[in-house]
Formats: structure tokens, sequence, C-alpha cells
């Protein structure tokens, strides 16, 4: 119980729910505290300027797939009904009003933040957005001929009167409204003017040869200031900017579905036409034409989200990628990892020769996992090549890969997770493509997301059979392995090739498998792995031994692993946790969690990597367990989707992961600590030596590569 693990530090008599609610913070508002840390990215003038403007796309984009998943799930449970009484929990009114409470302060410093600081520093940089009424009229005449020649055939007005049901309105799209009189009639009628999505957001006028300003209107503006071409002879009364979201946390039961391809085809249809569970709108909204769409999309005022800036931020991507060096981050090109440097040599051979750990981005994903798919699908000694996929690219140069290998006669396994929330469509396409060219693809277990990031290669080589395998923190994804930061080990550990092989009879072959050598693998054995070495930590502390639990992740919400590390605590073991994104653990807490540390390090890439250490009385520091792998620290992880840790056994590569941890742990540019309470503080630099932020650091050592520091 929950009292219990407190141990007294919750006073007699409090209630259930106020007990939780102490010893846990909510999960939906430490996930928006997370998106607070990414909205400071924008605001802080240290981050080039074009970058502030991409960070405020990614806030944007961020709330979106909240307010999808998150929003949805609370506005489907509010539908249905009240739950059993549980005492646990605060119910999904309570929450909603609480996410409101702390997005809209959010929504308001975003749009702030471009008005006033980035909209002006732009154009003291040379870069202009400009309104309608500031082009030269040369500028004009250029935008109105784009809008007869490119605009004006794509755009369809739909009106609602008494034949014309209100059209159906797609998720994200911005869309303006519109206000119509009749020329003999002053009564208001509805149009919708659907903002393509097939054409740039930002248009260049004036001579792009011209070493002056660059200049750019809006397609949203030229289309508002041109719509009267759209609606001959009716009087535009007035226009209004929105913009919906659909609920994406759709019910499925796949107990009763005879054929999972089919039934997530089913859902990403029915995702279409979801219900809506958020309105944005410009500021200054037209009164009879907000309450006209809350009333149509069946809303409520707390539905309805007014912003005095951009209605989607993401559209200033383009404006964000311009190739102003000056005013982006330092290009950065992955360098290729010292193991495989020759290109002319066997890749079998170096794994071979010692585990190889590669640390993306910094160290090419090309070079190394594309690389080795590339090869085994080539190489007339591979047998078999077995892969999960969670997400990847639209050209992915796995997937040809793959093809070519069934195509020459290889046994090869591709494990598509259809499931992956918001690629099903993606994944979907990628699974037909694969089994046209006689891959054997599986869709999954029912009931359970594979997220592992597995690669198993069967050779024979020289001495016999022998299996490689890659198992990695990341998806087998081109575009991400530029942006976010994951570990790949690629080993042919006869253990854990055992393991490799018996996980992929499991996904195939409904196996029913619970104990491997090396591996953790969830749903079977890895959470209570994770407890069992957590506890172990507790023995070896108790007995006067070292003890120290060291984890980085990007999530933090398994009560029982959370309750474990509370024990952990108690007893006074040293934990020190790296969490990128919500954590409902409190650290900090006296007689609960005073020993318990919690950072958080946003920057330039996405921190994505999962990093488990366990001291284990081990007199040396590298002498301890090291991990990495594709689950964090949550319910979902541990018992709802198939995950694989995997140890890290070679000392270098062990010295390599304390080396990179430290280094996050020492950042004092990017990197956050965590209040009991759930609010953060952002480290300040003591000294110019702490300018530089943790990512920077890597890569800097990334160009230089040297031998590790002794420890």
């Amino acid at each position: 119980m929950a009292t219990a693990t407190l141990a007294g530090s919750i006073p007699a008599g409090t209630s259930p729910a106020d007990a939780e609610s102490a010893e846990f913070l909510n999960r939906d508002l430490s996930w928006l505290e997370f998106n607070r840390r990414v909205l400071h990215e924008a605001i802080d003038p240290r981050t080039p300027l074009l970058e502030r403007l991409r960070f405020l796309g990614i806030f944007t984009s961020n709330l979106d797939e909240f307010y999808m998943k998150r929003v949805g799930g609370l506005k489907r449970q509010l539908a249905a009904g009240p739950a059993p009484s549980g005492g646990e929990t605060a119910s999904p009114a309570d929450a909603l009003a609480k996410i409101r409470t702390a997005v809209l302060p959010m929504v308001q410093q975003q749009a702030q933040t471009f008005l006033r600081d980035i909209y002006p520093a732009l154009s003291q940089n040379g870069i202009r957005l400009l309104g309608w009424n500031e082009l030269e009229p040369g500028e004009r005449d250029q935008a109105i001929s784009f809008y007869s020649a490119s605009v004006f055939p794509v755009l369809t007005p739909l009106a609602v009167d008494p034949g014309i049901p209100f059209p159906f309105i797609s998720n994200l799209s911005t869309s303006l409204g519109v206000v119509l009189h009749h020329p003999e009639s002053h009564e208001n009628l509805f149009a919708r003017v659907k903002v393509p999505e097939v054409l740039p957001k930002w248009l260049r006028v004036g001579d792009p040869s011209n070493a002056g300003p660059m200049r750019f209107i809006s397609l949203l503006e030229v289309i508002r200031h041109n719509l009267q071409d759209l609606f001959s002879d009716m009087a535009v009364a007035d226009v209004m900017t929105f913009r919906l979201t659909r609920n994406a946390d759709l019910e499925r039961d796949e107990g009763e579905a005879e054929d999972l391809l089919e039934l997530m085809e089913e859902e990403v249809k029915q995702r279409r036409f979801a219900k809506v569970v958020r309105l944005e709108v410009s500021s200054g909204a037209n009164p009879w034409m907000l309450d006209f769409l809350m009333r149509e999309l069946e809303l409520t005022p707390d539905d309805v989200y007014e912003t005095p800036g951009e209605i989607d931020f993401d559209d200033l991507r383009m404006i964000a990628e311009l190739n102003v060096p000056r005013l982006r981050y330092e290009p950065w090109t992955p360098v290729i990892p010292a193991p495989f440097a020759d290109e002319d040599a066997d890749m079998f051979s170096v794994i071979r020769s010692g585990d190889v750990l590669v640390h993306l981005p910094y160290e090419s994903y090309a070079a190394s996992v594309e690389r080795l798919i590339r090869t085994a699908s080539a190489d007339s000694r591979v047998l078999a090549i077995k892969m999960t996929v969670y997400r990847t690219g639209e050209q992915s140069a796995l997937i040809p890969s793959l093809i070519r290998a069934a195509e020459a006669g290889k046994q090869v396994v591709c494990l598509v997770e259809l499931k992956a929330r918001f690629d099903e469509e993606r994944n979907i396409h990628i699974a037909s493509a694969l089994e046209k060219a006689g891959v054997h693809v599986v869709y999954g277990i029912i009931g359970l997301k594979t997220h592992a990031k597995m690669i198993l290669i069967v050779r024979q080589d020289a001495d016999g059979i022998r299996s490689y395998i890659h198992i990695g923190t990341g998806n087998y994804h081109a575009q991400t392995a530029k942006l976010y930061t994951d570990l790949g080990l690629f080993t042919c550990d006869a253990d854990l090739a055992h393991d490799a092989i018996e996980l992929f009879h499991y996904l195939t072959g409904r196996s029913l498998k619970r104990d491997y050598r090396k591996l953790l693998v969830a749903p079977a054995n890895m959470k209570d792995r994770f407890l069992q070495m957590i506890d172990r930590e507790i023995g070896f502390q108790q007995a006067g031994r070292p003890a120290l639990i060291v984890a980085k992740m990007n999530s933090l919400e398994d009560r029982k692993i959370c309750r474990a590390l509370y024990k952990a605590s108690q007893a006074g073991v040293k934990i020190d946790l790296i969490v990128r994104g919500f954590c409902t653990l409190r650290p900090g807490v006296p007689g609960l969690s005073e020993n318990i540390r919690v950072q958080s390090v946003i920057g330039r890439y996405l921190e994505h990597s999962r990093i488990f250490y366990f001291r284990n009385g081990a007199d040396d520091i590298l002498d301890g367990e090291f991990y990495i792998g594709s689950a964090d620290w949550m319910y979902r992880n541990l018992q709802a989707r198939v995950e694989a840790i995997a140890p890290v056994q070679q000392r270098p590569l062990r010295q390599r992961l304390w080396e990179i941890m430290q280094i996050l742990f020492n950042d004092h540019r990017s990197a956050w600590d965590m209040n009991s309470d759930g609010s953060y503080v952002q480290r300040t630099p003591r000294d110019a030596s702490e300018e530089l932020n943790a990512q920077q650091i890597l890569m800097n050592m990334a160009r230089q590569p040297a031998a590790p520091k002794p420890v």
C-alpha cells in the first residue's frame, strides 16, 4: 500500500486519493511540464534564432499529439460515465480542467514569444514575414498571380445552408471560417475554406536574387485577402482562422478481430471521423461563428483555445529551415564509427573481434545499421535475416535491402507493428510491399505492441553457424537517427544470440518462453528482473557494500518501480535518474526519496536512449551491470509491450556508457533539475567551462575520438 511505502510521511487518516497524490505526480501535468521545457528552448535567446522558431513548431506538434491521445482518452472516459470508484485517480473532468489551466498560459507564452521576440528578430536579421498591407505593389501582384494560377483552382469553398450539411473537417487542418451575407439579406451564412496542405505555407515575394531582406507572405494571408473571388456577389462579413483536433484514442477489440491488418485499416479510416476534442481559433473570433462551430461540433467553451499568434506554428517550418547558417545550429555530419571505418572490411569479422557500441546521431546510422542490413542481404553466407519495425521512414533503405534478401532466397522475417500510433498507415504499406516480395511478415501479438528494436542475422561462418544481433534504443528510422540520441549494440555473443532467436520464436510462433539467459524481455521477465536488481542494491547498501542505481530513459511512471526506488532511497541507496519527459516519481522528499535525484536534458537532439546501471556491490564502478534497450520504466513498456534490454558486457563499452552518463549529469547548459512538486529549474553555467551543453561535448568528442578516460 502507498501509505506503508511512505514510511509515516503521510498523516494517519489521509484518504487513499490524497495519499496517492502525495506519493505520485500526475502523469499528464508532468508531461505538460516537459513541453514547457521544450517551449523554453524557443524562449531562450541563447538558442539560434531559426532554431527558436523550430522549437515553437515542436511545442505545437507535441501538444497536438497530447490532445489527440491523452485528452482524447480522457474525453472518451468522460463520455463513458463514471468508472467504479477506486479512490486512486482524479476524475476525467478534474483532469481535463487541470490540463486546460496548465495549457492556456503556455499557449499565450508561445504566441508572445513569437510576436514580441522572434518576429522582430527575424526582421532585424533580414527575414520579413509580411502582412498583406505590407506588400509592395509588385509583390502584391506576385501574390495575386500565384493565387490565381496555383491556389484558386485548388480551393473548395463549402457553404452551409438547409440544403448543404456541415462539411467534414479533417484533423489538424487549418481552415478559414467565413461569415457571408446575401445581397438582399443580412442573415449570417457560414462557409469553410480549407487551406490546402499540398501547397507551401509561405510564399517568397520580391526578387530572390536581391541581396536585401528575404520577404515572405503566408498562404493563409494570401487566401484571406482574396476570398471575395470565391464568393462572387456575396458579402464577406467576417473571417476567422480555426483548426480542429480529433480524438486518436479509439477503442479496439483485438481479441475479437479475425484479421489484425483489417482491424487497423478500419481504425485508420475511423480516426478521420473521430470526435473533436479541441477547437483552436484566432484572436478576436467572431462570436456568432464560434457559437455556430461549437454547436455543430458538439463542443463546450472549455474545448476552445484562442491564440493571438499563429494558429499552427509548425507551418513556420519552411522559414525555420532557411539556409542562413549564422541563425542555425552548426551543421553536423555523423562520423563513421571507428570499428566500421574500413568500408572494405567484413562487418561480420569486425563484430566477431569484439562488440561494437554506436551512439546516434554522433555516429552514422547509414554506416552502421543500414550497412549491416545491406551487407547481410548481399552476403551468400547469410541464411536468415529477422528484424522488428516499429517506426521507419517512407524512403527507408532497410526495406529494399530486406526485399533483395528475400528475392535472393534468404529466409527473411519482418515483424511490422501495425499499432504504432500515427504510423499505422505507413506500416500497413510497408507490410504490403514486403509481403509481395516474399518476406515473411508478422504483425505482432494480440494485445501487445512490439516495441523492441532488434535485428538477427544467421550466417554460415567458416567455423559453423553463428548469429549476429543488433539491439537498439531507437527505431530503425534514418530521419530520426539524425535527430534523436540513441544507442545500438552489435554483438555475436552466443547467449544473447540464443535469446534473440527465442524472442523471434515468441513473436512469430507463439512460444510461451519466459526465461532468457541474458536478455530482459517484456512482458516475460523484464519488470521482475528490474525489481530484483533494485532490491539487490538495497541488500548491498545494508551490508555496507557499494550500492548505486543510475538510469536514463524517456519517461518514468510504473508505480511498482517507483515504489521500489522509494524503498531503495529510504535504505540509503543513491539513485540518479535522467528522465527527459514526464516523471510521476517525486524526488527529494524527506523520508521518502531524499536520495533520488532526477534531471531532464532538453537540447538540439531528442534524448531518446535508455541506459540502466546497477552497482551490484562492485568496488570498481565499471564492474557494475550496464544495460541498454527499448523500454522506459512505464507500465505500458514493462507489461503491455514486447521490449528487449541487453547487458553491455565488454569493459570499453561500459566505460563509454559511464562517460556518456557523466557528461549528461554534469550538463549546466541544457539540464533541468526536478523538484519534488514536479516543477523544474534549469541549471546555469557557473563559469565559461560549463557553457557547452552535453550534446555539444559529445559532438566534439565524436569529431576527435580518443581513448576513454580512466574512471
